[in-house]
């Protein structure tokens, strides 16, 4: 067993890639399908370079707020984003994949974390808030292509 747990999702999503990257890369965007369903976002630090910091307050439906840090470490225009989430409550990476496909463009997430009792409990939740984070970011795009 690896000391390390590992948290894939993957979507194709019926867009070009550079459209796909853009809607991480453009705060404003990105404030409109983080996180799973019922959350609004306020973005007060985006600053998308290594070493650059993002602040995001996460609010949930019933108004409890999760301010979240987190580092990037690599950025590939259109490619990669390598992030380090700091708080709340858990450290871990983020590897965010875009790839061209014939149907439009591939999104791979890959989280990583150290491998303890709370994070394994945390294992099956996060696959499926990340489901919902894509879930968010499909209708997004859907609403953009209808407004062109």
């Amino acid at each position: 067993m690896s000391d390390k747990l590992e948290i894939r999702n993957e979507r194709v999503f019926s867009t070009d890639r550079a459209t796909l990257f853009d809607t991480f890369a453009d705060p404003d965007k990105l404030a409109l399908w983080w996180g799973p369903e019922g959350f609004t976002n306020t973005i007060t630090a985006f600053d998308l370079k290594p070493g650059g910091d993002w602040l995001i307050t996460m609010t949930a439906d019933n108004g409890t707020e999760f301010h979240n840090r987190w580092t990037f470490d690599n950025v590939v225009e259109g490619e990669l984003i390598r992030m380090t989430h700091h708080e709340p409550v858990h450290v871990f990476t983020l590897d965010m994949r875009f790839a061209a496909e014939p149907r439009g463009a591939r999104l791979s997430w890959r989280m990583l974390f150290d491998r303890t009792p709370e994070n394994e409990e945390l294992e099956r939740f996060l696959h499926a808030a990340n489901e919902q984070n894509f879930d968010r970011l499909e209708r997004l795009l859907e609403e953009r292509k209808r407004e062109r």
